[in-house]
């Protein structure tokens, strides 16, 4: 059945705790922008929120103190994602549907500030190495863990989490598929060896999950929410997810602009990448691109970036964010009926193209070098053993909050993944040395 505009308000701002939905009598914006402020103030105060302050983001907590963690991260895609939007609102000033639906600052803010919650200890590599032990029990993967966490374990309320509007928990939802539906495993991979690269998640939320997709999707028309949750198959690998919603498609646009850019920023002032580096494998391909600043201004970037001053480097790259934020549109999915899945964000062709020549660098430069990848195996046998050590004496070993849950659930396994999902890099590396290291540990220890 189709719903008008002020049934929508309405909708977006229902919360699962309120079986009658949004109890206002009529909508206006201003009520609307407050109920997204109470979302961004959930986040923010929220202990998964805190912890990700000391959750990885490239390199390892500790190695120095200017690069970024997954807080400062989700703080930087945030205030990427608002300007988004305010470049949006004036480009689309005179289309009252396009500006209608473009999110308040509250709303994407709240959005982006929540995308990383639910990432584990050691980045991607805590998360296959959770995988590794949860594909056979509904999968683990980041975004699936977030839902999680806004749906049933955050500390506002006793069975619905952090109990968000239901606008933010679908600008949260990337990936509206569940494990089962899209995971293909090449499971004689498995076995006793230190390489868990078969177990990398497909990306979806857990099975365990599917109340909250259901609830989620609930407004939407049965065509709607059936193509919405439509994959693609891929041969021999994980069925993918092929829709986002609008508000979504903000925030990862957000999120690539803060990967590619920022962390670029982060490896140049740590001295990881060469001036050779960026000549062969980044202004070559640029070359071909007249219209790219770094092809304009191929000397401006090239002095900023490598001048060794902080505040050179921060100006280049704030002209570049600048330049990839300008080029983003709004375009249409013509096959859905609402517009919260019928509009998409999206970034013009060469901007496209020069963010994901530096997403592409910035991985195979940086990210899959021997030392970081080393740091990521580290941590991906820690949080293995972990798991088996935790699932074999939960009696001994967890805390009485997270064994009455263990007693109480027909899925222990998730009750100790959520555990370990939830500690910090920091954490969980003492819990590590405390359990297996014989010269470290005392009953005064507190983790």
């Amino acid at each position: 059945m189709e719903i008008n505009q002020e049934q929508w308000n309405s909708v977006c701002m229902d919360r699962r705790r309120y079986a009658a939905g949004y109890t206002g009598n009529s909508f206006n914006s201003d009520a609307a922008d407050s109920e997204y402020q109470r979302d961004r103030a959930r986040i923010i105060h929220s202990a998964s929120f805190r912890r990700l302050q000391s959750k990885t983001q490239i390199f390892s907590i500790g190695d120095s103190d200017f690069y970024r963690t997954r807080l400062t991260h989700s703080l930087e895609v945030a205030q990427i994602g608002s300007g988004i939007c305010e470049q949006l609102r004036q480009r689309y000033l005179d289309n009252a549907e396009y500006s209608a639906w473009i999110p308040s600052l509250s709303l994407i803010e709240a959005v982006c500030l929540g995308h990383d919650l639910g990432h584990p200890p050691f980045g991607h590599g805590g998360e296959v190495a959770l995988n590794t032990v949860m594909h056979a029990h509904g999968g683990f993967e980041g975004n699936g863990q977030t839902m999680r966490i806004i749906g049933r374990l955050g500390e506002y309320s006793p069975e619905h989490g952090l109990d968000l509007t239901r606008r933010t928990m679908l600008g949260l939802l990337k990936y509206p598929v569940l494990h089962r539906e899209v995971a293909h495993y090449e499971l004689e991979a498995a076995g006793t060896s230190s390489n868990i690269d078969y177990a990398r998640p497909p990306k979806c939320l857990h099975d365990d999950e599917a109340e909250i997709l259901d609830w989620v999707l609930e407004p939407f028309t049965a065509e709607d929410r059936s193509r919405f949750r439509t994959v693609k198959a891929v041969t021999g690998r994980h069925s993918k997810a092929l829709f986002k919603g609008f508000d979504t498609s903000i925030m990862e646009l957000a999120d690539d602009i803060a990967y590619g850019v920022h962390d670029l920023e982060d490896a140049l002032a740590l001295e990881l990448i060469t001036e050779r580096q960026w000549k062969s494998l980044v202004m070559a391909q640029v070359e071909a691109m007249p219209d790219s600043p770094l092809c304009r201004e191929a000397d401006f970037y090239h002095n900023k970036l490598f001048s060794g001053s902080d505040r050179d480097r921060k100006h280049a790259i704030s002209k570049l964010v600048h330049y990839l934020v300008s080029n983003i549109r709004i375009s249409e999915q013509p096959e859905f009926a609402a517009p919260l899945l019928r509009l998409q964000a999206e970034m013009q062709h060469e901007a496209r193209q020069l963010l994901d020549i530096l997403k592409k660098f910035v991985l195979e430069e940086v990210i899959r070098r021997p030392q970081v990848q080393a740091l990521e195996f580290k941590g991906q046998q820690m949080v293995v053993r972990l798991f088996a050590t935790l699932r074999e004496n939960p009696q001994r070993l967890l805390p009485s909050a997270y064994l009455n849950q263990l007693h109480a659930s027909p899925q222990p396994q998730r009750v100790i993944c959520d555990y370990l999902a939830s500690m910090t890099d920091v954490y969980a590396t003492r819990l590590y040395h405390r359990l297996f290291s014989p010269d470290i540990g005392s009953v005064f220890d507190r983790l």
